[in-house]
Formats: structure tokens, sequence, C-alpha cells
């Protein structure tokens, strides 16, 4: 094998490696606190990598450009902080569908996609970094209920953190697998892959309560920055052939109860850097490598899932905690370090993080609201 296809090959496996191991007890904590069983919480978990696999070959093999895809990390830390929405696990299915549907006709309403872009980043941001609070505080109880039992894994992603960054949170997460297995109760649902299908129901409080901040954190926190990592490399993001591919995935897989594919952004730079090979025009394997691998790590959806809900209780929360912690100082320093006033993402965040619902509705809703509204008031007039 060719030194180059050696490299590309390689920054494939450990993107797929990375973004999975990182970020899927988050995506699970979300589908379960929105109302999935766990059967159902592995199905979607399973049709995200199907799905965000078969999209990663997709657009690799026809634009030759190292384009991966990924589930929405934040859009499932929104669903872990927003719990049960009006009609439950079926509502909350719908919603997905309807994020699916947005997203498609961001490629091809050209008005649509103006008008996410009007809203501040630093808003979008102060959402997000406030809907990961309480999850980046999971860490902090669950250490001070078992000092014991989470010392290892805080341990691990300390020591990781220091001389290996990029395989600290995955660390931490294997650390607390083991710890679960070993500490775990016998609980177990089946440990073979199933789809589980969940027709779609709709309702006003999951549409709006849902639905429209999922879209727009995956929107602002993933397929944007995505597009620019790829653009910092030297490439040209293929962004509407992307918006329909992960918006049909998203559509495909929410009945199977999958959230959102998007462009990654996070982990895109792994298949996309020099790491992935000296030759441009050949990084391009890398994301075919990912893809590859995100088809063969499917089938342990069932597996992970079981072993997650045998879990003590706060374990893997505190793992996934600890991958999040990241993505919410990312998230803080884009929100206040805009040049305008910091009044409107201040508000943003203290509402997202509050964790309240009015109307059924939210407190990511309200917190896009609130920062909407304190921005045009303290808008300088004439602008």
């Amino acid at each position: 094998m060719r030194a180059d296809r050696r490299a590309a090959v390689v920054a494939g496996l450990v993107t797929a490696a990375v973004g999975f191991t990182s970020s899927f007890a988050v995506v699970l904590a979300g589908l379960d606190a929105v109302g999935a069983t766990p059967a159902q919480a592995a199905s979607g978990l399973l049709i995200l990598c199907v799905t965000q696999g078969l999209g990663t070959l997709l657009l690799a093999l026809r634009y030759r450009v190292p384009v991966t895809l990924a589930w929405s990390t934040p859009g499932a830390a929104l669903l872990a902080t927003t719990g049960a929405v009006e009609g439950g696990w079926p509502a909350a299915v719908g919603a997905f569908l309807i994020v699916g549907i947005l997203v498609i006709a961001t490629a091809a309403i050209r008005q649509l996609a103006d008008l996410v872009r009007a809203i501040p980043t630093s808003i979008a941001q102060a959402m997000l970094a406030g809907v990961l609070v309480p999850l980046c505080l999971a860490p902090v109880t669950a250490t001070a209920d078992r000092p014991l039992l989470l010392a290892p894994v805080v341990l691990t992603w300390l020591l990781l953190a220091a001389v290996a960054p990029r395989w600290a949170s995955p660390a931490a997460l294997v650390v607390a697998l083991v710890l679960a297995v070993v500490a775990g109760d016998e609980r177990s649902g089946a440990l073979w892959p199933q789809l589980t299908w969940t027709t779609p129901t709709f309702s006003l409080g999951a549409v709006i309560g849902l639905a429209v901040p999922l879209y727009l954190v995956t929107m602002a926190a993933q397929n944007v920055p995505g597009a620019a990592v790829l653009s910092s490399f030297g490439y040209r993001p293929p962004w509407r052939s992307a918006m329909v591919v992960t918006g049909v995935g998203t559509v495909a897989g929410a009945p199977a109860g999958g959230h959102a594919i998007n462009l990654a952004a996070i982990s895109a730079a792994l298949s996309a850097s020099p790491e992935a090979g000296p030759d441009p025009s050949r990084r391009w394997i890398a994301a075919v490598t990912t893809g590859a691998s995100y088809l063969v790590i499917a089938p342990m959806a069932a597996l992970l899932t079981a072993i997650v809900v045998a879990a003590p209780s706060g374990l893997v929360a505190a793992a996934a905690g600890l991958a999040l912690l990241t993505t919410l100082a990312g998230s803080l320093r884009s929100a206040l370090s805009a040049d305008e006033r910091v009044e409107p993402a201040i508000a943003t965040f203290l509402v997202a993080a509050s964790g309240i619902s009015v109307f059924g509705v939210g407190a990511a809703f309200w917190a896009l609201v609130t920062g909407v509204v304190v921005h045009l008031a303290l808008r300088p007039r004439g602008h």
C-alpha cells in the first residue's frame, strides 16, 4: 500500500473511532430523554451509523473531497436537556422528520438559508452552551456521589488530555464502559442489531420546542462549521449536495430513531488535514474509510446500549459530560468573543441553561427568542 493511501486509511479509521466513541453516549442519553425505550435508542444509534456512513461514502466518492458526515452531537445534547415533549416519543420522531425536511429545504430555498444566517452566531452558540451546561455538570455531581467509581474515568480523561487530547474522551468512555460491565446489574436487552420502527406523529410543542432548535443547532453548530473546516484546508464543500444527502438521511432515519445527521465539524479536520496524507487530492480516501468504518461499527449499537442501560447511575453520563467540555468551551468562546454587545448572548445562555418549559415548549426555543429580542432591543438605532 502506498504511503499516502496508508496515511489516508489510518486517518479515516481514527476519524470514525474518535467520532463514535467520543459521543455515542450523548446520543443514547438524548434519545432516552425524549422518551425512547432502550430498544428504540439502540435502533436510533444503529440507523445514525448507517445513514452517516452511506452519506459519507456517497459524497466522498462523488466529489473526491474528504467530506465526512456525523450525527448531531449538539443536537443530541439538546434532546438530553429538552426531555419529554408533547406527544411523547412518536412526536419526537415527527420532530426529527421535520428537521430533515428543513435541511433539504435549506438546499433548495435561499431565503431559508439566509434566515438561519441572520441569527447572530453569538446567540446560536450561547444557546448551545446553555444546553451543554447540565450535561457537563454530570462529571461533577457523579464524582461527588460516587468518587471511587468515577475516579478512574476522570483520571483517564485528565492524563490523556495532557498528552493525547484527541483520545482523552474516547478513552474515558471506554473505561466507563468497562466499569459498567463490572459494576452494572444484569439487565440487558437485545444484543443484536435491530431497527425499531416508530410511526411519526406531530404536535405543536414538539415542532416548536424540539424541531426548530434542533434544526438551528444542527445548522449553526455542525453544518456551517463543517463546511468552514473543509474550506480551511483548501477544499470546496459540496454544500447543496451535502444538505440534500444529510436531509434525506435524516428523513429516512427518523422513523428508526435517528435524530439528525450533518457535516462533521469536530472530527472533520482529521480526514481533511495533512495527517490524511501529503497529497490533498488523495485525502478523499480517508473519508471513504470513515464511511465504511461507520457501517462496520453500526452492529455494535445494541450491545453498547445494553451496557449503558445496565451501568450504575451517572457513570456513562459523566464520561459523556467530559467529552462535551471542549464543545462547551468553544461555544462560550464564540458567544462572548463577538464584536457585538454580550448581553444578548448572556441572556440566551441563562435561559437555555435554566431548563424552563413554558406552554410545553422547552428552554432552547425560549433562549433563542430571548436572545433575538435582546439583540434587537440593544441594536444601535439606524441599523
